[in-house]
């Protein structure tokens, strides 16, 4: 599976995000970015991703899967760092 079908997955349940996925084989890194993520526990930010991508977690499609999710304030903060 490519990173930008990936992408697209999660894209379709955070559509009011910015989404970027990197990949190696079928390890998977998706950063998130968005005002939805203001107040969240990390918890869960991780799992409104998952459910996105739980039927390709399911069938082994990705292996592995790493999150970060951000507010665009931390993103900003995180990008100057």
């Amino acid at each position: 599976m490519e990173a930008q079908q990936v992408a697209e997955l999660v894209k379709q349940e955070l559509p009011d995000c910015e989404i970027e996925v990197r990949n190696e084989g079928n390890h998977y890194l998706v950063i998130a970015v968005g005002d939805r993520f203001e107040g969240m526990s990390p918890v869960k930010k991780q799992q409104l991703i998952y459910g996105a991508l739980n039927t390709q977690l399911a069938e082994g499609t990705i292996h592995a899967l790493t999150i970060k999710a951000f507010t665009p304030a931390q993103w900003a903060e995180k990008k100057t760092q």
